[in-house]
């Protein structure tokens, strides 16, 4: 469907710009956008090149153990039964000390090995309400260093990246805390019915 839309979008802007007599203009800035875009991805990808580094030699120095060791009370009440399994544990503690990052890309294999270990343990049957939910905290997630928004300010000339830190604390706890309420809300709902 998005692919519908986009083509939309692009008929639309050269059907406008011909009928303007301004497809040069369309043509230069389309250009330019297609400059930018690299420009932007190559940004991205040094900033997360560096924090998936980092993850990594939290994960060689054993850091990622304790980390999910430390979040272990936290996880037996959110998944007591993945909680239990040192493989999920450890996947659930790198998917969410990656989101902690703000490696949404890096949070995702991590996030895809879990759900896998989950289905698994619940005997490959449809989605469980565990994997529900760690889709759900995944989305929103907590993020204490939001490189890959900071990268995105700093490529487009922000003095200061990481000014937005107090706003994305604050709206990504809430974002996580109206997630988990909702998936456990409804939970409840489709157990009754």
């Amino acid at each position: 469907m998005m692919g519908y839309i986009w083509v939309g979008m692009l008929v639309l802007s050269v059907c406008a710009a011909l009928a303007e007599g301004r497809l040069g203009v369309l043509t230069g800035a389309a250009m330019e956008g297609a400059s930018s875009a690299v420009a932007l991805c190559l940004s991205l990808a040094g900033a997360l090149c560096l924090w998936s580094a980092f993850a990594k030699v939290m994960e060689k120095a054993g850091l990622t153990e304790k980390l999910g060791r430390l979040m272990q009370p936290l996880f037996r009440r959110l998944f007591p039964q993945a909680s239990r399994d040192p493989v999920a544990l450890g996947c659930l503690t790198g998917n969410v000390s990656a989101n902690l990052l703000g490696l949404g890309n890096a949070a995702t294999p991590m996030g895809i090995a879990a759900v896998r270990r989950m289905k698994a343990l619940s005997g490959g049957a449809e989605a469980s309400d565990e994997m529900c939910l760690l889709i759900v905290m995944n989305t929103a997630s907590i993020q204490l260093l939001p490189t890959t928004v900071a990268a995105v300010r700093a490529s487009l000339g922000a003095q200061g990246p990481f000014d937005i830190l107090p706003a994305v604390w604050l709206t990504s706890i809430l974002s996580v805390a109206a997630g988990i309420a909702a998936a456990k809300l409804l939970r409840r709902v489709t157990r009754r019915a």
